[in-house]
């Protein structure tokens, strides 16, 4: 008697969680899709943002409006292979893994706007799990060019700015269309870690990667591995 009650209780258990993921699934397919036409309104991290600083800087700009070397610097800095790939570079995460000191780390362009766009900053196995999930999602239902659109609109790169517009807002004063090949990169050079590092602070570090970040725009460039952005 006791086995059959836990039996169908376990039944019940599972019908339930089965029901539950699809629903999840449901509701994350509908989300991405909805997001591909339709600009994501704020993410996690923007929200605590505002609530930490009580401001944020943010103006959204289609990709077109950019300056070509935008996006150009943005590959070469995050994801060099961004066109060649369905959402995870499993040869840069071995090279990451290889070299702590190389220019960019494992994680791709689309897997940083799974993050930023739909979950939360952390490092749990959870939060992973859900990223891989997203980025499968957004490949699958996103061209490319959207998907770098959405990464430079909500990529952070200073304390509580957002997107390449506010950015070039905040530190030169002028709009994404405007940056040149030296800001851009000197912009992107600030990643990952924009809340310590700053494109105008004049830092050898950051000119040098900068000048790195420029030479790799140009290189993708001529390669052809901006064709599916550009």
């Amino acid at each position: 008697m006791v086995v059959r009650r836990a039996k169908t209780l376990a039944r019940r258990l599972w019908r339930w969680l089965r029901k539950f993921l699809l629903v999840a699934l449901a509701l994350a397919v509908g989300l991405v899709l909805v997001y591909r036409w339709v600009n994501p309104p704020i993410t996690l991290l923007m929200f605590t943002e505002w609530l930490r600083l009580g401001h944020i800087e943010r103006d959204w700009v289609p990709l077109e409006d950019m300056s070509d070397y935008v996006p150009l610097s943005a590959a070469a800095a995050e994801d060099a292979n961004f066109c060649n790939h369905w959402g995870f570079d499993f040869d840069g995460i071995r090279a990451a893994l290889a070299d702590e000191n190389r220019l960019r780390g494992g994680s791709t362009i689309s897997q940083q706007v799974a993050k930023n766009v739909f979950l939360w900053p952390g490092r749990t196995w959870t939060r992973k799990g859900l990223e891989a999930g997203f980025t499968i999602l957004i490949e699958t239902l996103w061209p490319k060019r959207r998907i770098m659109e959405v990464y430079l609109n909500v990529a952070e790169f200073d304390a509580g700015v957002f997107g390449v517009q506010a950015a070039a807002q905040h530190y030169w004063g002028l709009d994404a269309g405007e940056l040149g090949p030296l800001r851009a990169g000197r912009l992107m050079a600030v990643l990952p870690a924009p809340r310590s590092r700053s494109p105008v602070s004049g830092d050898a570090r950051i000119n040098a990667r900068g000048k790195a970040i420029e030479r790799g725009a140009a290189t993708i460039r001529a390669d052809g591995r901006a064709a599916c952005f550009s």
